[in-house]
């Protein structure tokens, strides 16, 4: 579905993405490991058309990104959680909702099904966005980006400054979306064990290139968190 093939881009004079390629597929979590600064980030915001790349392809469903602007990009049906979240904090949560159908017809409702993967949200439709403790807003974050029905979710660190209940429900409702809904996600992560529990298929970083990757059943076996360890 999602096909990256030698990205590499630049900021200034450094060299931040080195012929970096992956793939995400259908009905399978691709989780993306290292440490900070080695370029995660950056590459998940070139995917979603935020900061240009200076070399390589990213296609989607076949047809190639090249050149096309994020809101482009969600409607072709990725949505994006970005790294702290970014709600909007004055906002009610049932508003920040709706900015997730921004592109959608006038009128569009809600998802209910948003309600079913996030209770708390529908308990809180009217409370400020900024109100809500970090978790909650976690979710918020994912809602919004689910509310459109993407077939891709980028999700940019999920589990920053959560609480551990909060993060199990998240890792519920992510492979839950992967192995019943059939979309395809692709997780960035720090927090190691959240990732190879739910990893299909991985990737580690280092310094702007991929150094490791596989099937996620071979992470323990390979030591992977010996390669993303402070």
């Amino acid at each position: 579905m999602l096909k990256v093939h030698n990205l590499h881009q630049y900021y200034g004079g450094s060299h931040i993405l080195r012929g970096v390629g992956l793939t995400a597929e259908p009905g399978r979590i691709t989780v993306l490991l290292g440490r900070n600064g080695v370029g995660k980030t950056t590459l998940l915001k070139s995917l979603m058309g935020l900061v240009p790349i200076r070399d390589g392809t990213i296609e989607w469903q076949g047809q190639s990104l090249s050149g096309r602007a994020p809101y482009e990009r969600a409607r072709a049906g990725i949505g994006f959680v970005p790294q702290g979240r970014e709600i909007f904090g004055r906002l009610t949560v049932e508003d920040n909702l709706r900015m997730g159908l921004a592109y959608q017809r006038a009128g569009t409702p809600i998802p209910p099904d948003l309600y079913e993967l996030f209770p708390v949200l529908k308990q809180m439709l009217q409370r400020r966005g900024g109100d809500l403790s970090g978790g909650q807003q976690q979710q918020l974050a994912i809602a919004r980006a689910l509310a459109p029905g993407p077939q891709l979710l980028i999700l940019d660190e999920p589990t920053e400054g959560i609480q551990p209940s909060i993060i199990k429900d998240i890792g519920r409702v992510i492979r839950m979306l992967a192995k019943e809904r059939g979309m395809a996600v692709l997780l960035c992560e720090q927090y190691y064990d959240f990732a190879e529990e739910l990893a299909d298929a991985y990737l580690v970083m280092e310094r702007g290139e991929v150094i490791a990757q596989g099937p996620g059943s071979e992470m323990q076996e390979k030591n992977i968190r010996s390669l993303v360890a402070i």
